[in-house]
């Protein structure tokens, strides 16, 4: 099995240690320096959590734009593409706990990608991400996915500069920050040129700043597809 036929399979990616090392001290800057209360953004962010309104910060415009990122996403995808939203969060102490969901296509399945990136090491005991991999196509026949049931849930755990790569179809949830030790992250999501013009009427009501006309083919970044972006790695 070729790492493109595991990753459509599985659903997911993570890249282990993408993020150069020198830019993770900008990026903690970053975040903390743009947290913004839930009531400061167009809609209420939920009280558990800290929400970092940065997609203007320079150092975040090129994270979202590494190569192996932009790779996967557009194998995900299959499309000309473009990025649609970042947003930085962070489980409080105690908080940020999800039932399972998937955050659904738009307009056909795999059209919208999003990734994750730590800043903080992330494992069980800071609110690490609990996926179930392989839910994002079911097979014909196959009975609805129970949300309740965590059974086949595997709960993701490793360092700083991480990135987690996954089809919005794909089952996962936010966990309970348990320690209340750090796990600032940014929530990316790519979109396929087609779903433009919805984005661009409700762009406003996610307080999305930055511009987002830049197009990515995939094309383009065929090369940065390496072993490294497959699940597990």
């Amino acid at each position: 099995m070729t790492d493109r036929q595991q990753l459509h399979r599985e659903g997911y990616a993570l890249l282990r240690q993408a993020v150069p090392p020198g830019w993770l001290d900008e990026l903690r800057s970053a975040f903390d320096a743009n947290v913004r209360p839930s009531d400061q953004w167009p809609v209420p962010r939920g009280p558990d959590w800290r929400h970092a309104l940065l997609d203007h910060a320079p150092r975040i415009q090129a994270l979202c734009r590494l190569p192996q990122l932009l790779a996967v996403a557009g194998e995900l995808i299959g499309e000309r593409f473009f990025l649609a939203q970042v947003e930085g969060r962070e489980p409080l102490a105690g908080g940020g706990h999800q039932q399972l969901h998937r955050d659904l296509s738009a307009q056909r399945p795999g059209d919208i990608a999003n990734a994750m990136i730590y800043f903080d090491d992330y494992g069980p005991d800071n609110g690490a991400t609990r996926i179930v991999p392989g839910s994002h196509r079911p097979q014909p026949g196959e009975p609805p996915f129970d949300f309740n049931d965590e059974s086949r849930t595997v709960q993701l755990a490793g360092a700083a500069g991480d990135i987690l790569v996954f089809d919005v179809d794909l089952v996962h949830a936010g966990s309970r920050n348990l320690l209340g030790t750090h796990r600032r992250s940014i929530l990316i999501s790519y979109c396929a040129e087609t779903l433009y013009a919805s984005y661009l009427q409700t762009r406003s009501l996610r307080g999305i700043r930055m511009d987002a006309s830049e197009r990515f083919e995939p094309a383009d970044f065929a090369d940065s597809f390496t072993r490294e972006a497959k699940p597990g790695a």
